[in-house]
Formats: C-alpha cells, sequence, structure tokens
C-alpha cells in the first residue's frame, strides 16, 4: 500500500490534471515549460548543496556539490520533460538530493530542448559534457543517470559512446525511461487511467517535435531498438502505475538478452519519476537509497 505521503502527491496530481482539462486554450510551450519547472516542489530542500551554473563541453550545466563529498567522482543527469520541456532549474533539488546520497558531485546538463533543436541535438549535447569530463575524471569515476525522456537519454548516450569508441562509464540509471517512441507497450493503455502525469496523445506530441520527422525507431532517439551489447551495467527503477511500465520492463529484457548487466526495480502504486518526492515520501526516499547504494561501488565510493 501506498504511503500518505505518497497518496498526497497523487491528489496533487490529481488536481492539476483536472485543472489543465478545465481550459479551451492549449497552454503555449512557453507555459508547459514553466508548469515543468514546478514539479521541483515536489522535492524537499536538500541541506548542504551547493549550486554552480557552468559550461562543460560547451554545453551549460550546473553543478550540485554536496558537504564533505567527494570531488573525484561525478554523477551526470540529464533531466526528463520529453525532450521538449524540463530543465537544470526542475531537477535542480533532485539532483541535490542524489548528491547527498551518492556522497559525490552532480553535474545536470541543460542540453538543447526540441522543437528548435530536434534530434539528436539531446544525444549530442549528452556525449559532449561526458567527453569533456573524461579530460579530468577516469570513466570508472563517472556515471550517467536521467528521468523519463532523460531515462532514454541516458540509455542513448552509452550507446552512442560505445558506437564512437569511447569509455563507458561506471554505470547508467534511467528513471522511468522513454525509450519507444511509438507507445507500443501495453501499459500505455493498462495504466491510461492510474498515471496521472503523461499519457499517450501527450507523448505522441512531444516525440513528433523531437523526431522532426525523422524514424520513429532511430536507435539513438528510440534506443529500446538500439543494439545494446557491451553497455555498462544498467539499474532500471519505473513506477508500477506508470503508462511507461512496459518501456522499462522491455528495456531491461533486451539488455539482458544482449549480455548486459541490468537490475530492474518496479515500485508497486508509483507515478511517473516518483522520485521527485526525494525528502518528503518514503518511496522516494527508499529508491534514492537504492541507487546510491547501487552507484557507490560501482565509482569506488
Amino acid at each position: 500500500m501506498a504511503s500518505a505521503a505518497a497518496d498526497a502527491v497523487k491528489e496533487i496530481l490529481q488536481q492539476m490534471r483536472d485543472g489543465a482539462g478545465t481550459s479551451d486554450v492549449d497552454p503555449t510551450l512557453e507555459e508547459m515549460r514553466a508548469s515543468m519547472d514546478g514539479f521541483g516542489m515536489l522535492t524537499a530542500e536538500p541541506e548542504g548543496v551547493s549550486y554552480e551554473d557552468v559550461e562543460v563541453g560547451g554545453v551549460p550545466c550546473q553543478w550540485a556539490t554536496p558537504t564533505g563529498g567527494a570531488d573525484d567522482r561525478v554523477l551526470q543527469y540529464v533531466h526528463g520533460g520529453g525532450y521538449v520541456l524540463g530543465s537544470i532549474d526542475s531537477h535542480q533539488k533532485l539532483t541535490g538530493q542524489l548528491a547527498n546520497a551518492l556522497g559525490c558531485r552532480v553535474l545536470s546538463v541543460d542540453y538543447r530542448l526540441a522543437p528548435e533543436h530536434p534530434h539528436p541535438a539531446a544525444v549530442n549535447d549528452s556525449t559532449a559534457v561526458y567527453g569533456a569530463l573524461l579530460h579530468d575524471f577516469a570513466p570508472e569515476h563517472l556515471a550517467i543517470s536521467g528521468d523519463s525522456a532523460g531515462g532514454g537519454l541516458t540509455v542513448s548516450t552509452i550507446v552512442k559512446l560505445r558506437d564512437d569508441g569511447v569509455p563507458q562509464p561506471a554505470g547508467a540509471v534511467p528513471l522511468s525511461p522513454w525509450v519507444d517512441l511509438e507507445g507500443t507497450g501495453d501499459s500505455m493503455q493498462a495504466n491510461a487511467d492510474a498515471d496521472l502525469m503523461i499519457g499517450a496523445d501527450g507523448l505522441k506530441m512531444m516525440a513528433d517535435l523531437f523526431l522532426n520527422g525523422l524514424p520513429a525507431r532511430d536507435p539513438l532517439a528510440a534506443p529500446l531498438y538500439a543494439d545494446l551489447s557491451g553497455l555498462c551495467p544498467i539499474y532500471i527503477q519505473v513506477g508500477g502505475d506508470e503508462t511507461l511500465l512496459d518501456d522499462a520492463t522491455r528495456l531491461a529484457s533486451a539488455a539482458a538478452a544482449a549480455g548486459v548487466e541490468v537490475r530492474l526495480d518496479s515500485f508497486p502504486e508509483m507515478q511517473h519519476v516518483f522520485q521527485f518526492g526525494a525528502g518528503n515520501v518514503p518511496e522516494a526516499d527508499d529508491a534514492i537509497e537504492r541507487i546510491a547504494a547501487w552507484l557507490r561501488p560501482r565509482l569506488g565510493l
């Protein structure tokens, strides 16, 4: 049974969904982006974390540095938002929570968004940041994570790194990954009523803006269809009430079939990217602790 705090978040999401349905006018892209930045309110302010805006590999980024944390280990984080929304601002407190749990710095990547910058801008930016980090850090001291579209981008990044002959990071942690831009998973319909955040219509709209006419099964856009062999270990988290549940389960199966070390944790009754509740929701705190427990030994922390 979900915690009272998780149910309270679900009520907030339900109210937001109901409020959006009362307007006859579709929100503008700018309004959608401003709304996405507001999801940070679900996350508790992490204690003892400082933030610094920087440019890495020619891409705007933000360091989240925990007090007393290791400065020679890095988690690169790529935010969600359907490749159209989201920013380092929307995910600042979440990256701070991750930094505290891991005990090392997190670098949040403000990659270019569609429709202004369609595919492959996002994966090019993410790999550029990783390549720049390699000038200062050993690959076994680097990891990459992201949520939703950022979860898909996490996988696309390590696929492109392999294809480019660049050393893999120590591990990858996709959260609620969006890896099938056609929405063919059974959970897209089975969980349509349970998922209060995303649905088939919204995902199709963002996929169209992101792809800009490119094939929906381009392996660097929809890494469910990529060759996953030779990738670093992958740890996937997903909520049981998500429309993207099958994206996560199929990704795990495909990775395992390709010989990749993979772990999948599904959290019953949880919403899309429920980790946003870190510091306020027990299930989110549990998820963050599991990420830290999985990543710390791989990073040598």
